[in-house]
């Protein structure tokens, strides 16, 4: 009888872009190389700067099979692993998801609502930045609040004050914003920020947390749920992965990178990631419709992509048909103004002599 065997995830104990994370799913293994030794200075007042939380033992194996087939059907579950918490901070991050789920508040009648739903799937505190800042620009994009929830780890400054963001607080919120919306006329809007691999998002909380959360799977919870008018920004590698499996008359889908490529920017010392920085801290801020922001954030990332010599992430945008029945009402009531940019430019990854 054959041993089961188990697809093993090596650390390489050094820090990684994103584009050298989970490169490859040959037939019997998954190689996500997270070895990612990192810290961040803290940004407030302590006298004791703030680290945040390394990853030292790197990513554990999680997938099995005896074949290519088994291997994929095994990563479109969605696996998940939490090891050793702490009991007191699973309390504590329970009543953070709680406390946030029971300030949304139920769609208004006769009205197209927006839920704005922001997750940061990793632990490095850039993630957390650009998490908190997509939630406010979104928010006010989009007229949300009290729609609005995020679910992301530290900013750098501090333990989080946020629940943590992973697949299954993801799910849960998901679940419950289909309870308070109209799900013939609300639409939802997602955007998740973190790694990527060619299989899916990242999920990797420090050495407590890890997990893949697949196309198929995110298909799963939408369909379960009833969510059909969606806009998602995925910021990740490879993230055009998401594209076939959740496009339809009444998706729209802007994601950082193609199925095939890396996207940049994403040093866990960094405010933004090169995506991030160019589609919410510049495109989405403007007055502009959403077709014209993911252009013009496309047309920045290609701009400093070419400035840095490096491989072209080639962000993909798919626009349902019939995507204008909830976002023209939500257009016309969006704000005239735009708003500030914030943080360090994504773009000193390459401009900066010292990085």
């Amino acid at each position: 009888m054959a041993t089961r065997q188990v697809i093993a995830a090596p650390i390489n104990g050094v820090r990684l872009m994103r584009s050298q994370l989970f490169r490859r799913l040959s037939t019997l293994t998954i190689l996500l190389a997270t070895g990612l030794s990192l810290s961040t200075s803290a940004t407030g007042q302590s006298a004791t700067p703030y680290t945040a939380p390394p990853h030292v033992s790197g990513f554990p194996g999680m997938v099995t099979g005896d074949n290519q087939a088994e291997a994929t059907a095994s990563i479109d579950l969605g696996p998940q692993l939490e090891r050793d918490r702490s009991p007191k901070w699973l309390l504590e991050d329970q009543r953070k998801l709680e406390h946030a789920l029971a300030a949304l508040k139920p769609q208004k009648p006769g009205q197209v609502d927006a839920y704005v739903v922001v997750v940061g799937l990793d632990s490095d505190p850039i993630f957390g930045r650009e998490a908190r800042e997509a939630g406010r620009v979104l928010s006010r994009r989009y007229n949300a609040v009290g729609h609005t929830i995020v679910l992301a780890g530290t900013d750098g400054s501090g333990p989080s004050d946020l629940p943590n963001g992973s697949p299954n607080s993801l799910a849960i919120t998901l679940a419950r914003v289909a309870e308070l919306m109209d799900k013939k006329q609300d639409v939802l809007v997602l955007y998740t920020a973190g790694h990527g691999a060619k299989v899916g998002l990242a999920y990797h909380d420090a050495d407590d947390g890890f997990g893949i959360l697949p196309p198929a799977r995110m298909a799963r919870m939408f369909d379960e749920l009833g969510i059909q008018n969606r806009l998602l920004i995925l910021s990740a590698c490879f993230s055009g992965i998401f594209v076939p499996t959740l496009q339809s008359d009444t998706t729209a889908i802007f994601t950082a990178a193609s199925s095939e490529r890396t996207s940049f920017g994403c040093q866990a010392d960094k405010d933004w990631t090169f995506y991030g920085d160019a589609m919410i801290n510049n495109a989405l801020r403007q007055p502009v419709p959403l077709a014209k922001a993911g252009e013009d954030a496309r047309t920045l990332v290609s701009k400093w992509e070419a400035m840095g010599n490096v491989t072209p992430s080639e962000p993909q945008i798919s626009i349902g048909s019939k995507v204008n029945t909830w976002l023209k009402p939500l257009e016309a009531k969006m704000p005239r103004t735009a708003t500030p940019m914030v943080g360090r430019p994504a773009i000193t990854i390459f401009t900066d002599p010292a990085k």
